[in-house]
Parts: structure tokens; C-alpha cells; sequence
């Protein structure tokens, strides 16, 4: 089990073996020893980031509940039903989604 190839995953430096595993992956690039990053490295780089940035905000809004910041310590099988209801009530924060009877 794995992630699907058909996703694109954005991994910041730390991820820098994950494309041998998955390879629709992008990860920064390195500065090699003794020599600086290119203009176009550094572009790709920056925009990286910007993307990477909007996912990091919504795992840091995720994690105001213990539940994401803690060790979880309830049954393994109720954690997906309970991020999903999470991520549910991050949606509706933002008003990506309406409670039904809801003007």
C-alpha cells in the first residue's frame, strides 16, 4: 500500500529519498558542497514553497486539536472517521461547507 502515482506529493528537504519510492514527488533542491544554487533552482524552490505553504497551514490548524498534536491513544480504526470529521469541521471554518437547513 502506497500512494497513488497519479498524486503529486510535495515534501519539503527532510523527503529528500521519497522519490525512490513515489516517484511523482517534488522535493527542494540541495545546494551542492561548495557551490551555490542557480537562478532557476532557486525559482523552482520558491515556488515549491508557495504551494507547499497552504497544506502547511491546514496541518497547522489540524493540530489545535489534540487529537493531531498528541499521541493518539484510542482505537487505530476510529482514526480516519475522526480526522475525517476534523478536517469536516476545519471545511466548515473556512465555509467550504453547510450544515444542511443552514441559511
Amino acid at each position: 500500500m502506497g500512494i497513488d502515482e497519479l498524486i503529486q506529493l510535495l515534501a519539503d528537504s527532510g523527503y529528500q529519498g521519497i522519490l525512490e519510492f513515489h516517484t511523482n514527488s517534488k522535493t527542494p533542491i540541495k545546494k551542492k558542497k561548495n557551490t551555490e544554487l542557480t537562478a532557476e533552482e532557486k525559482a523552482y524552490n520558491r515556488e515549491l514553497s508557495r504551494l507547499r505553504i497552504v497544506i502547511e497551514n491546514v496541518n497547522r490548524r489540524i493540530k489545535r486539536f489534540k487529537i493531531m498534536s498528541d499521541r493518539y491513544r484510542n482505537k487505530r480504526k476510529r482514526h480516519g472517521l475522526r480526522m475525517t470529521i476534523l478536517c469536516g469541521l476545519h471545511n466548515m471554518d473556512l465555509g467550504l461547507v453547510r450544515i444542511s437547513g443552514q441559511v
